[in-house]
């Protein structure tokens, strides 16, 4: 074992021949050995801490079950899972974070790009079990002042967090498929009818020639640079999505390159490895080589020079529906079954036989990555991939212009690649309990350093109802990514496709996510500067006993805590709160039902069109007019809450939207403070740089009910 100092907070215990994930941007100094703080190595790739009765267990990222990890195991693999049940073990992320907070408090991060399991008080009672396939990996102990601190020391060693451009907070509609210009159109027309505000369309894998990536389906789209600048000026962008197989088919330029290039991952006798997945057969870019990885994210300027301002990369767990050899395993045990009597073991070995072909860990074991001319096998990495195929499209856009923020999320992710883009968390179902799933990954992903990151709002496969797609919105209005996605087959769920009630309640719902856009957009880069968290258990900003049970009520950004209806058919729901808070039910960005809500328990009343939000004591919510899209927003007049006790204060954030100058410190602050004056309030205004922003509306709501209205007109 080797130790390294990082920092008086970290430090980094070394195992074996480590591989280099490049997920640390930290790498501290060699220090004499010493025993591993906390954790005990009980194997050679096994390592023990017993927790306390009372310890909480945060983080892991994307994944399944609530915020605390107690009570289950969890593999970091990543997977293409549709089906996120509360018994499965792994989804599309693999996030080896967590913090054990009780009798002990100190964060532990593995870097380790192959399969970890994370025994969390399952196995054996009291007992934190983390076992890894083999013993080469660094693990990092993090400790910190409180659990902000843990989480800002942890990601201050893994880098700065990606940030999207401004119009990416937007709302977004995706399905698949929207198969050409005029059902996209279509779509447009009949937001804009119901004037409901969007800003992005998403092309899902119709959009392309026989699937193929980097092309375009010229009979469904004849015209596809001008039909995207035709979209744009009615203020939505289009999204497409790119996939990581590439196909097979001779006259293809990204196959042909790839082949003459020795870009593809290969198989044993190092041949291009084949598998199938949407194309049929195709090869997979090798994203661990430096220079396969850099050609792949060259080839997205096709689509930008067309006009293209985001993406989505997808299915790069790699997910794999069948490979050659595992297809002639299955039809060779089918043939053999012919004629058998087959008792009930066989005949649920055959029934399974093609379900087991897809994402199977034999094909992960059959091809290999070329790493600085080291064949390495798949499997041992197999976390890296979607990490590096989004990594790879980021330097392709540095490429291409460096200093424009281009939208880009995954579906597979590994820590590190949070500094190349946000994710989406999958193929989720249209039901309640998963709505709740999404609500209680949010701050393990912040954790994580996943700041742009979002659901498929009102489920992807499986058929909503009005009343989930409603309850599943006035939630996603706080994600940073708010996309509303749905499969092939299922109820279509664009917030216009039900009846005018829902149609209505979903519109107001969107027009408030917009009204929240400054504070949304502040409190998103805030936190990203600051290697802070936008979403935040309660326990993070609250000492309070009670408050460490609670896991659907969270804080986001520093001045609201939400707690969304995520049961169907409720009306109201239980709250607990550690102090006074003032409640607003959100009707509309413009209604004013405000309610001092006293600490403790209660609970209260929620009509299905009414978002409870509420403000913290002594805090401040910003809200300004929304518009039909984020370039259409104003920005010069804005209104601000204040929930008041002695002194309200807030530091807007804001900047050009567009560009990376803000890691320049080229950006915009209003400090805006609200002082109680007996019957009267103070409102100073201290603005640094430059803004647009020329009156401020005050609402002061006091500890004893009272309201207090100031207008403040900046020079």
């Amino acid at each position: 074992m080797r130790v390294y100092e990082i920092n008086d907070h970290i430090k980094k215990y070394s195992f074996g021949e480590v591989f280099q994930t490049d997920t640390v941007v930290i790498k501290g100094k060699e220090i004499k050995e010493q025993p591993l703080e906390f954790l005990k190595k009980t194997l050679n790739n096994q390592f023990l801490y017993i927790l306390d009765d009372e310890d909480i267990v945060y983080g892991l990222g994307e994944n399944v079950r609530g915020i605390n990890k107690r009570g289950w195991i969890y593999e970091s693999f990543c997977t293409d899972e549709f089906s996120h049940l509360p018994n499965k073990k792994s989804l599309y992320g693999a996030h080896n974070f967590l913090i054990v907070y009780g009798k002990e408090t100190f964060g532990i991060f593995l870097d380790y790009p192959g399969r970890a399991i994370f025994d969390v008080d399952y196995s054996k009672r009291n007992e934190l079990k983390i076992t890894t396939e083999d013993d080469n990996l660094d693990i990092y102990i993090i400790k910190g002042k409180n659990l902000n601190n843990i989480v800002q020391n942890f990601r201050n060693l893994i880098g700065e967090s990606y940030v999207p451009p401004k119009w990416a907070f937007g709302y977004q509609q995706c399905r698949w498929s929207y198969k050409n210009e005029e059902e996209v159109e279509e779509v447009l027309d009949n937001f804009k009818a119901n004037n409901i505000p969007i800003d992005c369309i998403y092309l899902d894998i119709d959009y392309m020639e026989d699937f193929k990536d980097f092309t375009v389906n010229k009979k469904n789209f004849p015209n596809f640079k001008s039909f995207i600048e035709k979209m744009k000026k009615k203020g939505v962008r289009l999204i497409p999505i790119i996939d990581a197989g590439v196909k097979i088919e001779e006259g293809y330029d990204v196959y042909e390159e790839g082949i003459k290039n020795k870009y593809f991952c290969v198989d044993e006798n190092n041949n291009p490895f084949v598998a199938a997945v949407w194309p049929g057969v195709v090869h997979f870019p090798d994203f661990l080589n430096k220079d396969a990885r850099l050609w792949f994210g060259k080839k997205y300027k096709y689509l930008i020079d067309q006009g293209i301002e985001g993406f989505w990369n997808d299915m790069n767990e790699p997910a794999i529906f069948y490979s050659k050899k595992g297809l002639e395993k299955a039809f060779k045990k089918i043939e053999e079954a012919k004629g058998k009597n087959l008792g009930i073991y066989d005949f649920f070995d055959i029934k399974d036989t093609f379900p087991r072909l897809a994402n199977s860990m034999e094909d992960y074991r059959s091809f290999y990555h070329n790493v600085d001319g080291t064949l390495v096998r798949h499997d041992k990495v197999h976390n890296l991939y979607g990490y590096n195929m989004t990594r790879a499209a980021s330097e392709g856009f540095d490429y291409i212009d460096d200093n424009k923020r281009f939208l880009l999320f995954s579906r597979a992710s590994m820590i590190g690649m949070h500094r190349y883009g946000g994710i989406w968390t999958g193929d989720n179902t249209s039901s309640f309990e998963h709505l709740e799933l999404n609500m209680k990954m949010m701050p393990s992903l912040n954790m994580c350093g996943f700041m742009y990151i979002g659901a498929d709002t009102a489920g992807f496969g499986d058929n909503t109802t009005d009343d989930l797609a409603i309850r599943w919105s006035q939630f996603s209005i706080f994600t940073p990514l708010f996309r509303n996605h749905s499969a092939l087959g299922t109820r279509r769920q664009e917030p216009y496709a039900f009846d005018g009630k829902a149609t209505e309640i979903i519109k107001n719902s969107i027009e408030i996510r917009y009204a929240l856009i400054p504070y949304i957009y502040s409190e998103f880069m805030k936190a990203t500067i600051n290697n802070d968290m936008y979403f935040k258990p309660m326990t993070f900003e609250y000492n309070d006993s009670f408050v460490n049970r609670i896991e659907d009520q969270l804080i986001v950004g520093d001045s609201i805590m939400i707690a969304p209806i995520y049961k169907q058919n409720a009306k109201g729901r239980y709250i607990y709160l550690p102090e006074e808070m003032l409640l607003w039910k959100a009707k509309k960005y413009h209604s004013e039902e405000f309610e001092i809500i006293n600490k403790g328990h209660s609970y209260i009343d929620v009509a299905i069109d009414e978002i409870p939000i509420f403000i913290r004591k002594d805090k401040i919510l910003v809200l300004e007019k929304p518009a039909e899209n984020i370039d259409s927003m104003k920005n010069n007049e804005i209104n601000i809450v204040a929930f008041l006790d002695k002194e309200s204060e807030y530091k807007l954030y804001d900047d050009d939207g567009k560009s990376k100058d803000y890691k320049k410190g080229k950006y915009n602050e209003i400090n805006i403070k609200v002082i109680n004056k007996n019957n009267d309030i103070e409102v100073k205004i201290d603005v640094k740089g430059n803004t647009s922003i020329n009156k401020i509306n005050v609402t002061a709501i006091t500890l004893d009910g009272k309201r207090i209205l100031k207008e403040v007109i900046l020079n």
